[in-house]
């Protein structure tokens, strides 16, 4: 509302006449400044206290689940609503005291020598170790690991006509008709020259019989450590009655097996065609 007696009354009246003159103690626009102050201390007022209102929920929220630590998670508080039932108390959580899953693991594949890592398939299963001394009870007397002077043969499961036979430097599997042949097809079992508890095989004329290349010859013994473990071979259990599979010492999962009539150290085949070839009777000396 103006004020009437900080104004002239009339426009015509010049301050000079009637006494009238503006007011100089005040600035222009002061109420109006006085006003935006008074909304603005207000909106300050109104925020604080929505703050404070607000942070109140979550303390109060707190100090429920203090004093009551069953109440599930977020209960009194804001944002999505829970209405999975508490575990009972003892009761262990899905992820606690749970057993692993069962790995079922299959057979521990022998570790092979060298680069040619003669290792048996996981989906295979090799030959176990035997604990029978010999392949047969006809004929060679003696035990695993003792020194025999008793003559052995070595004849085949699935050519039972056929015996190992020294042809030059290699050992062929061929029929016995003569007495040279019959000579050729004995051996002396005695000691693994690396393991006593395997065999290796000597001849009439004092080679030894050994793997080189994987091929199976008859060689004289050179002293070295790897003519040792080449000449010595391990019995395993035959599918077979009465026979013995042979494996090689320094490259475990690998047999004596006959292939064209060769002996040859082949790595083991899950098959009945590898098993009959492997298979072999010891039996007592041809000659």
């Amino acid at each position: 509302m103006p004020d009437s007696t900080s104004r002239p009354p009339s426009p015509h009246h010049a301050p000079w006449e009637n006494g009238w003159h503006p007011d100089s103690t005040r600035p222009p626009g002061t109420r109006r400044l006085w006003l935006a102050g008074a909304l603005a201390l207000t909106t300050i007022v109104v925020c604080v206290t929505a703050i404070a209102v607000t942070d109140k929920h979550p303390d109060d929220a707190s100090r429920t689940k203090r004093a009551d630590p069953t109440s599930p998670d977020g209960a009194g508080g804001p944002g999505l609503l829970s209405f999975a039932s508490p575990s009972k108390k003892g009761t262990p959580t899905p992820d606690e005291h749970a057993p692993a899953s069962a790995t079922t693991s299959g057979p521990s594949a022998s570790t092979a020598a060298s680069e040619h890592g003669a290792t048996p398939s996981a989906k295979t299963s090799a030959p176990p170790k035997s604990t029978s001394t010999r392949g047969s009870s006809t004929g060679a007397s003696g035990s695993s690991g003792s020194s025999s002077t008793a003559r052995t043969s070595v004849r085949s499961v699935n050519y039972p006509d056929r015996y190992w036979q020294v042809s030059g430097d290699f050992v062929k599997l061929n029929p016995a008709t003569s007495a040279a042949a019959r000579d050729a097809a004995t051996f002396t079992l005695v000691k693994g020259l690396a393991n006593s508890s395997c065999y290796s095989f000597t001849t009439s004329a004092g080679t030894y019989l050994r793997h080189r290349d994987f091929i199976l010859r008859a060689e004289r013994d050179d002293g070295s450590a790897l003519f040792k473990q080449d000449a010595t071979f391990c019995p395993r259990t035959s599918s077979y009655s009465g026979a013995v599979m042979l494996e090689s010492v320094n490259y475990p999962g690998r047999y004596l097996r006959h292939q064209n009539f060769q002996l040859k150290l082949d790595r083991y085949q899950n098959s009945a065609q590898y098993r009959s070839d492997s298979a072999f009777r010891l039996v007592g000396g041809l000659d």
